[in-house]
């Protein structure tokens, strides 16, 4: 796949200089335009957003603590290097968590949660179909959240995006594999029918097997 064109800045920034900075790098590493491994340097990260030193480096120590960038001494920041086992860490976490999340959701009643997974499904086939990948991402991740979100338990959805936040960077590279795409579209429909006669244990297991389809394919692709 060729290499990623410059991406334009969004024309509608985020209501403070600290929080537009922070997204526009978060972005930035997420569509892969700043590769694992790329030193950061603060002084051309405030030349390009246009602005000071100070919120690149406050947005730098934030994205260090969600694992998208490493600060070593002496060296300074780089984006962090994909791995296998920091994946399979997450998305231990992410079973554990998401199943109490899908639980819940099932509990509740769920006929405008199974219209918005249909919804959103729809919209991951159309930004594949249309060959757009950042908008299937954020199409595919509406879908997995509509689960989360659902579930009347904040704090959980609060840990869940952070642990998706930190792994932006692996469904970049999973997606660039058509393969992989089309095969989420199919999990994808089964997660929905299964949601549609309210099988939690059966929504589960699918959404396992889709995370492990997912690291099988990465494990193979980050050799």
């Amino acid at each position: 796949m060729p290499a990623p064109e410059r991406t334009p800045l969004p024309t509608q920034r985020p209501p403070t200089v600290p929080a537009f900075v922070l997204a526009e790098l978060r972005r930035l590493i997420a569509v892969g335009e700043f590769a694992p491994g790329q030193p950061l340097r603060q002084e051309d990260l405030a030349e390009r957003l246009g602005v000071s030193r100070v919120p690149v480096r406050e947005a730098l120590n934030t994205l260090e603590t969600e694992g998208h960038v490493v600060h070593e001494p002496h060296r300074g920041y780089r984006v962090t290097e994909l791995s296998l086992a920091d994946l399979l860490e997450v998305y231990r976490l992410r079973q554990l968590l998401e199943a109490e999340a899908v639980r819940a959701t099932i509990a509740r009643d769920g006929k405008q949660v199974l219209a918005d997974l249909r919804a959103a499904a729809a919209e991951v086939e159309q930004a594949n179909a249309a060959g757009n990948l950042l908008a299937m991402n954020e199409a595919n991740r509406r879908f997995h959240f509509i689960l989360v979100t659902s579930s009347g338990l904040p704090r959980l959805e609060r840990i869940l995006r952070a642990l998706w936040d930190s792994t932006e960077a692996y469904r970049r590279l999973y997606y660039e594999q058509s393969s992989n795409r089309t095969l989420v579209e199919h999990e994808h429909a089964s997660i929905v029918d299964a949601f549609a006669v309210g099988d939690a244990v059966l929504v589960i297991r699918l959404l396992d097997e889709h995370r492990g389809h997912a690291t099988t394919a990465l494990d193979a692709l980050l050799a």
